[in-house]
């Protein structure tokens, strides 16, 4: 018989229920008795995990779940090391990401989501290989934390945005402090200063000058 194997296949030879080839892409002759041709996709697939509820390292619930890019390597592996190979791997993502998750604590988890997706492709990699499936590449899709926690996430941000600008005010206030005392020591140490700066803002302009006269007669600048 006449088989066409397409670019995005390979087809498995058995003869007598014993496997004797793959079949790249292309036509090919193979004699029809006592064989078998079994055909396996091997181009690229996209597998979803849905959401799925786990205990952080700290003991709070949340959800997450994944998108995992993988292909079949190994076509004879994936056909005969199990009746559904896919759902070996499967499993195995969801296993691995129980694990991932429960080793980390929330605040870890969401800092790092890239982390959690490489640790879970890591963990699932060796049963998908088993299987003859590599995970090309796994995504952390969503991570869905309670109401609660959200909640107190929001208010735990702005008290600390509160604080900080709290802590600016007070940073500016001694700054200003710090400046005024440093300009009174320098014209309690030399008095010509304050003639100085009363004729620069007369030059300005838009600001009044009072001239007092002491006790011995000399006008004195007040304002």
């Amino acid at each position: 018989m006449e088989v066409v194997v397409q670019e995005w296949e390979r087809v498995l030879v058995y003869m007598d229920g014993r496997f004797e080839r793959v079949l790249g892409p292309g036509r090919h002759r193979v004699a029809a008795r006592r064989r078998r041709v079994v055909p396996v996709l091997v181009r690229p697939r996209l597998l979803v995990v849905p959401l799925q509820e786990v205990l952080t390292a700290d003991g709070l619930a949340v959800k997450v779940s994944l998108t995992v890019a993988s292909r079949i390597a190994e076509p004879r592996r994936w056909f005969e090391a199990f009746a559904d190979s896919d759902s070996v791997v499967y499993a195995a993502l969801q296993v691995a990401l129980r694990e991932a998750v429960s080793a980390r604590t929330l605040e870890g988890l969401l800092a790092a989501r890239g982390t959690l997706a490489e640790d879970v492709r890591e963990r699932a990699g060796s049963s998908a290989e088993a299987v003859g499936v590599d995970l090309d590449a796994v995504s952390l899709r969503d991570v869905v934390v309670p109401v609660e926690l959200r909640r107190a996430a929001a208010e735990l941000a702005t008290a600390r945005a509160q604080g900080q600008a709290a802590l600016e005010r007070a940073r500016s206030e001694v700054a200003a402090t710090r400046a005024l005392a440093n300009a009174a020591r320098m014209v309690a140490e030399q008095p010509g200063l304050l003639q100085l700066r009363t004729l620069q803002a007369v030059e300005a302009g838009g600001a009044t000058v009072v001239l007092t006269t002491s006790g011995a007669g000399d006008p004195r600048p007040i304002a």
